[in-house]
């Protein structure tokens, strides 16, 4: 049986955080039980088999057409809670377009679709932990949990690593973005593991006239780890 370290309490958001209004419908009522991790949540799952396509990783490459907005390129290192590197994980993003809407039935914002972007993308990480997307930086969009509420730039991550206990799903934002400072699902992170939720621009990866980079680099679990989204 796998022992997973249990010290990152304190660095994931809390069920119910007030200020981000729907988590008080849907946050527990009763103390959380303590229950151990079977063969289930400490084997598997096994991404080799059935690997992504190549042209998944690159969102800007899924449809006839390029899609509008300005490209940009994410990535970084997937590691353990020990610091080692993750090789052959699923790491999926999912995210708005450009104009700030995602393509789904439910998101009726007045904002445009655009036809060549759906706004998914699937990789595995290499031998070395790493993975890579081609994209396009996401547009704010309103929300209404409060007057004006506007949700900052950002794509969401589900990270599975070596086993059903250790996937996460969290949040990526972007450096230097004004409305981080008044977004309550952004502040229910405890400080400072937030900060390990905005990607940093990264010199090294931006491709000369083409496109920027910005590095993310996520860990699975521990007192490092990064934080889960709500």
């Amino acid at each position: 049986m796998i022992a997973f370290r249990t010290d990152d309490r304190e660095v994931h958001p809390p069920h119910s955080f007030p200020d981000y209004r729907s988590t008080r419908l849907r946050a527990p009522l009763l103390p959380r039980v303590p229950w151990g991790h079977s063969p289930t949540e400490t084997t598997g799952p096994n991404f080799a088999q059935r690997p992504p396509g190549t042209r998944e990783a690159d969102l800007t490459a899924q449809h006839a057409g390029a899609p509008l907005g300005e490209r940009i390129t994410v990535g970084g290192q997937l590691r353990d809670e020990d610091g080692r590197p993750l090789a052959g994980q699923l790491v999926e993003i999912w995210q708005a377009n450009a104009a700030g809407r995602y393509a789904h039935p439910v998101d009726q914002h007045a904002a445009p679709l655009d036809p060549n972007f759906s706004g998914v993308g699937r990789c595995l990480t290499d031998a070395d932990g790493r993975y890579r997307f081609v994209t396009i930086k996401p547009g704010a969009y309103p929300w209404q949990n409060h007057a004006n509420a506007w949700r900052p730039a950002h794509i969401h991550f589900s990270v599975f690593g070596p086993a059903f206990a250790t996937r996460l799903v969290t949040q990526m934002y972007f450096p230097g973005d004004p409305l981080l400072e008044l977004d309550p699902i952004f502040h229910s992170v405890p400080e400072p593991a937030r900060e390990r939720l905005i990607a940093a621009f990264d010199l090294a990866s931006t491709t000369p006239d083409w496109a920027l980079g910005y590095r993310f680099d996520v860990v699975l679990r521990g007192r490092d780890a990064t934080p889960g989204g709500l």
